[in-house]
């Protein structure tokens, strides 16, 4: 499995005033998205998300989100490698993801920019 890069997933109260930080640190204008009632900006190598508490607190166990070349390749070597695969693959606004538990009780999700036709 080849991994193509790493984001840090950030919780936030404050959207708009994370985004204009975050865009003025990296000099990156935030790509938007709502999914799952959840408010997303995506900035450089960070993944700002707002929203209901009860969805943030499910987001919250996910340590990172890891860019990877092809979800169903990574299927195959997490779960060759002994992780379970918790949730996915399924279609995401911006390709396909996956979450897996790793044997250290560790939950990362895993994302391609594989766009379904």
């Amino acid at each position: 499995m080849e991994i193509l890069g790493t984001t840090l997933r950030i919780c936030v109260d404050d959207l708009e005033a994370s985004v204009a930080f975050y865009e003025g640190l990296t000099s990156t204008p935030a790509l938007r998205f709502e999914r799952g009632g959840v408010s997303v900006a995506a900035i450089g190598c960070f993944l700002l998300m707002s929203g209901p508490e009860a969805e943030l607190e499910v987001l919250r166990k996910v340590s990172a989100t890891i860019a990877v070349k092809d979800v169903d390749e990574a299927h195959a070597a997490l779960t060759r490698v002994g992780a379970k695969v918790i949730a996915g693959p399924v279609p995401t606004p911006a390709g396909r993801n996956l979450i897996a538990l790793h044997p250290d009780g560790s939950v990362f999700e895993y994302v391609d920019r594989n766009v379904p036709a």
